[in-house]
């Protein structure tokens, strides 16, 4: 007999899912997607609110942090306008001007068997947290203000302890006018007006018309930075700060607003740069067909895997051979030629030849093609590369603190930074003024990128192509 060969194994017939179902798990997975995204931007955007609310406070350490404070309560808003109203006749940025007078009120409450005082008021001669703000700082307003009580009232509140006891405590207001002295009615206007109060620990301060800026000497002395900033003095003080107190020591010219202007002339000349050179070497390399064409674009893909740290050394000679220390040519020069040449050079292949074939025909030249027809359907990607050539230029770092070093006022922003983080970060611990900083230093960026991003879409020069 012969042998019987096993029958072939015959795979199971899979079942075909209704077409409304297939929609339904496409709809699914789409959503799952989005979600996924979605929860991930509102993280990445909630850090951000998060930092940016830090930036407005006095103390962005604090512990716990708040997220309801002065800066972001519009009774306080009112107050603050009203106290810069009366100090300088500004409501939103304040100050104390000659001829000024202003009455600031506070409520202490003690318990019903303690005895509420009045507490001990002053015009201090504070100056700013930093030696450079301290050292331009020409008027204090201790110089020229004068502080007495106006009156006082009495009442009582009741209130609950821990174990839900009713108790009637006694308040006490009292109403101090701070004025500018008649005698200095020539005087300058004065930014800032600081007070003191100091109370004994029996008493609790529970109400005024802005938060004191900091409590010391366990909650004995209580301290304003200023009590008559204006609504915008209130909420950015931090960015007033910024802007007046990063100043240079012999012009008083403001360094921050120097570090801004340097950082936009140096992105937008790497940006200009890096279009022309990614667009021109970009098309070459797609299109022309010349012996060692492959050799460069491979020596070019072998750049982009050598970190900046192995070059400097080199290039910082040939900067310093060519003199352009210390000046901003040195640093926009020093990355045109890198992943920018790589993108255009994929989206020109990407470019139908035929488009290119029927204008030789017409009698175009070769640059005529480029310029006329190549070029202007380029947008996206000359968008892509100019939002990355800029942010780049913006953030960069390490080549603009080698290369640029002195004056003060010729370095870029992101450099500048670190100059703000030593003078006003570590014994001084004004981080609120540190990080106000590096959220100014962001927004160019992010207007680039909320202009341009509705013309980062695909092109549509592939229509009628066949």
């Amino acid at each position: 007999m012969m042998a019987s060969t096993p029958a072939a194994k015959v795979p199971p017939l899979r079942r075909r899912l209704p077409a409304g179902a297939l929609r339904r798990r496409q709809l699914a997975a789409s959503a799952w997607l989005y979600l996924a995204f979605l929860a991930v931007a509102t993280v990445m955007g909630g850090m951000f609110v998060l930092a940016f609310i830090a930036s407005l406070k006095v103390d962005p350490l604090e512990r716990p942090f708040r997220i309801y404070f002065d800066q972001l309560n519009p009774a306080a808003w009112i107050a603050a306008a009203r106290l810069g109203q009366e100090g300088a006749g500004d409501a939103l940025w304040g100050g104390l001007a000659p001829g000024a007078k202003v009455d600031f009120s506070v409520t202490y409450a003690a318990p019903a068997d303690a005895t509420i005082v009045e507490p001990r008021a002053e015009v201090p001669r504070r100056r700013p947290g930093s030696g450079i703000a301290a050292a331009l700082m020409r008027h204090y307003a201790a110089d020229y203000a004068s502080i007495a009580l106006k009156s006082s009232s009495s009442a009582t509140m009741e209130v609950h302890d821990e174990s839900g006891i009713r108790r009637v405590w006694q308040t006490r207001t009292f109403v101090y006018e701070i004025a500018y002295r008649t005698d200095r009615r020539n005087g300058p206007r004065i930014e800032r007006t600081p007070l003191n109060l100091t109370a004994p620990p029996s008493q609790t301060l529970i109400d005024s018309p802005i938060s004191p800026s900091r409590s010391e000497r366990r909650g004995r002395l209580l301290s304003w930075d200023n009590i008559t900033p204006g609504a915008l003095g209130l909420i950015f003080n931090n960015y007033r700060r910024v802007i007046n107190e990063t100043a240079d020591l012999q012009t008083g010219k403001s360094l921050f607003g120097s570090w801004l202007v340097n950082s936009l002339a140096i992105a937008t000349g790497r940006l200009v740069l890096t279009l022309v050179v990614a667009s021109l070497a970009g098309y070459a390399l797609a299109r022309l067909k010349f012996r060692g064409s492959r050799l460069l674009f491979a020596a070019l893909i072998f750049s982009m895997t050598i970190p900046a740290q192995v070059t400097f050394v080199s290039n910082y000679l040939i900067f310093r051979d060519l003199s352009l220390l210390n000046t901003p040519w040195s640093v926009i020069v020093v990355f045109v030629a890198s992943a920018n040449v790589l993108l255009m050079k994929q989206f020109f292949e990407g470019f139908p030849r035929e488009i290119e074939e029927a204008a030789i025909v017409d009698g175009a030249n070769r640059f005529q093609v480029f310029w006329k027809i190549v070029l202007p359907n380029a947008k996206p990607a000359l968008l892509v590369n100019a939002i990355l050539a800029f942010q780049g230029a913006w953030n960069d770092f390490f080549w603009p603190l080698v290369l640029i070093t002195s004056p003060p006022e010729a370095l870029t922003v992101q450099v500048g930074l670190l100059s703000l983080r030593r003078s006003f970060g570590g014994v001084q611990g004004d981080w609120g003024l540190v990080l106000a900083g590096a959220f100014l230093s962001v927004v160019p960026v992010l207007i680039l990128f909320v202009l341009f991003q509705r013309h980062i879409v695909p092109t549509q020069f592939t229509k009628g192509v066949t």
